[in-house]
């Protein structure tokens, strides 16, 4: 019996010893979507079927547009209504107020489809085409509005950074457009841009620089680089610092302004100057004066 309860003690001990022992990676096992066949950036469309129910309250939004947009907006409005009809949400545009209002419906099925119909009002008020801003409603399709009216104070320096975004003919525009992937249209106080998420970072990355100094060329010319680096398997795991460009800023030479250096305060008057005519007279007379008397005689 002894021996019995030594040996039951013996183990209990090892028990509790295994316990103390922490080793890393102990929940590193296996995971069934842990396999890299899988997408995960892939987004399923959506099944109607997923919420059979529809919606429990009624979600809207609405936004301004300006009034140049207003004839333009009434002729395209049985367009963007048609669309979004599809998708089970309800749209009215009201020329009084200014404004277009979304709100889903009892129709609506899909939950985000309200968010997407927000992103279309928004991309019509920011002079962007009916026909392109539906394609908003696409689940692979995102959109940003970058404001850049207040990123700069000066309204010439403003205006001539903008005019550089876009580029003689609108050619660095296009060239934008063609290494993103994605949709830019320039307006205004902002840029409204439309595509996936890598490529609107990218935008955004160039157009903030571009109002901020840093000309749109060298975003160009690195991603020129990117995507021809990226056609070589070879160099896929691999730092491509090396083979980009590195821009150094160079500093101009501003004129250095002349400070006048400030006179010491009196508080009497400086004394009056002589005239033209003083000045031509006094030494006049001193002459007649130098010349002896008796010579007039």
């Amino acid at each position: 019996m002894e021996s019995a309860e030594v040996n039951g003690g013996g183990e209990d001990a090892t028990l509790v010893g295994e316990k103390k022992k922490k080793h890393k990676g102990k929940h590193d096992k296996p995971k069934p979507w842990d396999d890299p066949s899988i997408d995960h950036w892939k987004i399923d469309k959506f099944d109607p079927s997923w919420n059979g129910g529809g919606m429990l309250e009624v979600s809207s939004f609405s936004t301004l547009f300006p009034q140049y947009r207003e004839k333009y907006l009434q002729e395209t409005w049985p367009i963007v209504k048609r669309a979004l009809k599809e998708s089970g949400v309800a749209c009215e545009l009201n020329l009084v107020e200014g404004s277009m209002t979304v709100s889903t419906t009892l129709k609506t099925r899909d939950p985000y489809v309200v968010v997407k119909a927000r992103d279309l009002i928004k991309l019509l008020s920011r002079s962007v085409p009916a026909p392109q801003a539906i394609k908003i409603l696409d689940d692979e399709m995102q959109c940003d509005i970058i404001k850049i009216g207040s990123l700069i104070r000066n309204k010439e320096r403003f205006v001539k950074r903008r005019q550089r975004l876009l580029g003689p003919n609108n050619s660095t525009l296009k060239a934008m457009e063609l290494l993103t992937g994605c949709y830019v249209l320039v307006q205004g106080n902002t840029v409204a841009a439309m595509g996936s998420f890598k490529g609107l970072k990218q935008v955004r990355k160039i157009v903030e620089d571009c109002i901020h100094n840093i000309h749109p060329i060298y975003h160009i010319k690195t991603l020129m680089i990117k995507r021809e680096l990226a056609k070589n398997p070879e160099l896929a795991n691999e730092n491509w610092d090396r083979f980009l460009p590195k821009f150094k800023k160079k500093n101009v030479k501003q004129k250095k302004v002349k400070v006048k250096e400030k006179k010491p305060y009196t508080p009497f008057p400086p004394p009056q100057q002589p005239s033209k005519v003083s000045q031509n007279v006094i030494p006049l007379i001193s002459l007649i004066l130098e010349i002896p008397w008796f010579q007039f005689w």
